[in-house]
This record gives structure tokens, sequence and C-alpha cells, in this order.
């Protein structure tokens, strides 16, 4: 599932085709809203809720969509859908798409296509597509916790999410910060990344964690400091195989200690990556 920076990207592209434009194309490909019919309106704007975007229209319309696992936007030119994903995407500013996890979506996984005479935003395989009232929002993300990469991020947000962390103090810190109703952005890897620089067990309790407040906020910055590329670099080396600490390098050395870092599965399927020495089981 992508992390909240590439949402926050995500929706940048998707501002920056399709906001201030009059809409000429709208095609919802789910049931629900088969016979939804957004053509004629201006899009306002598209901003990121943690990791769901809402597409805002005049009329008081929102179109909230998410990506969840196999899920992504596709900027293109105008006109005929692409039945493939041959194609570089371009948008506005020529940014690069990434590699899609599909190796050829065809033209039955897009769900959601939106366009005007200069743009196309192509939805393939999200994993929701629904229209409500932009006053009603709240019912689709009101449950979430702080945005890791709200713009007005500050100290009264650190204490927020710290908060809701806190609530729940007996859980382990490794399936905390996956929980969207704590704090919205982080996921699989930013989850390893975060608790190896802190020095945390992703299996120690929240209670126990020495200093949550310096744990969310370090959260807030590797988020931000990702958002305007594509791919995660903790390591603040881009070379390719070099971008993580522990994420994804199981069996191999630790980048500090040496030690082996370890693999297993926390929270269901999920799994979590750590090295036993720079992070050491909690007691």
């Amino acid at each position: 599932m992508p992390e909240g920076d590439v949402v926050w990207l995500t929706a940048r592209r998707l501002r920056e085709a399709l906001a201030g434009r009059v809409l000429t194309r709208s095609d919802f490909r789910v049931p629900r809203f088969a016979t939804a019919d957004l053509r004629g309106r201006t899009v306002l704007d598209t901003v990121p809720r943690g990791k769901h975007l809402l597409t805002r229209v005049e009329d008081g319309l929102t179109v909230h969509t998410h990506l969840l696992m196999e899920g992504r936007w596709q900027i293109r030119r105008s006109g005929p859908v692409p039945r493939d994903s041959a194609y570089s995407p371009a948008s506005p500013r020529r940014f690069r798409g990434r590699p899609s996890s599909l190796s050829a979506p065809a033209a039955d996984r897009v769900r959601l296509v939106l366009a005007n005479a200069e743009w196309q935003a192509v939805g393939y395989s999200l994993g929701l597509v629904e229209l409500l009232r932009t006053a009603e929002e709240d019912k689709a993300v009101g449950h979430l916790g702080p945005d890791l990469l709200d713009p007005s991020w500050g100290p009264g947000t650190t204490a927020d999410a710290v908060a809701r962390l806190g609530e729940q103090p007996a859980r382990p810190i490794g399936e905390a910060l996956l929980d969207q109703t704590r704090l919205a952005g982080i996921g699989n890897v930013y989850k390893a990344e975060v608790l190896f620089l802190s020095g945390v067990n992703p299996w120690t309790r929240v209670g126990d964690v020495p200093d949550l407040p310096a744990l969310v906020e370090l959260s807030h910055r590797l988020l931000d400091a990702n958002k305007e590329r594509h791919g995660h670099i903790t390591t603040g080396d881009r070379g390719r195989g070099r971008e993580h600490w522990v994420y994804g390098r199981a069996g191999r050395p630790c980048r500090r200690c040496g030690t082996r870092i370890e693999r297993a599965e926390q929270t269901g399927e999920r799994v979590t990556f750590w090295c036993p020495a720079c992070q050491p089981a909690p007691h």
C-alpha cells in the first residue's frame, strides 16, 4: 500500500492536471456510481488526507478515492483511455509515473476517468471510489489521526498524535504506527525505518517507548523529505539498493553494526524488519 508521501505527490499531480478546469469526461466504472456525471463542473482541488485522496468539484461534491494495494492514477493527454501501461504518463510538470505493479492493466481495470480538454486522469485498480458531499467528507476521513503531511503540522499535531498512540499503551509500537486512526500516512517502509532510526524494537509497548514525541516528529520529517520525489530514501543515499536502513534487507548486515537484519510478521500478513543489536528486544 502506498505511503503517505506517494499519496501526497499523487494529489499534487491530480491538482495540476484537473484543478481550475472544466470536466469534459466523467466515467465512474463502479456499480454504485455508474450513472454519476460530473461533466460541465469545474474541479476545485485535490487534497490528500493520510492515504486518501479527495478531489473537490463545484456544486459541493467530492470524489473520494483510495489506492489500497494496487491502485494508481495516471495523468495523460486527453484522448482515448489507453489499454496498456507501455505509455509513460506525463503531467503538466512532466513528472514520470511510477512503474506499475500490474504488467498490463486492461481497460476493465479502469475504475474512474476524469478529463478536461487538455488532460485526463485515469484511475486503475482503485480500491475505493465514491462520490459524496464535500460538507460530509468527515464521514469518510474523520476517523483518521493527524496527517503527517498536513501543511499546518506543528507542536499541537505532534501532541495529538502522541495522545492517540498513548491511548493504547500495551500495544506494540510497530503495530500502532500502522493504525491510521493514531496518525495518518505511515506504511510498512516508514514504520521499519523510523523504528530503526529511533533504536526502538517493533515489539516494544507504546507505553515503554522512551521518547514518543521524538518518534512522531521523525516520522513527519521523513515523509516530508520524500514527498516531492518517487521512492523512499531514509539513509540519505540515493544509490540503488542503498536507500533504506533495514526495510527489505532481511538476512543482510546492518549498515551500522553488521548484525544480521531480521524479518518477521507483525499485524497479520504485514512484515517488519529490524536489527536485533540496534533495536534490542523489550524486557
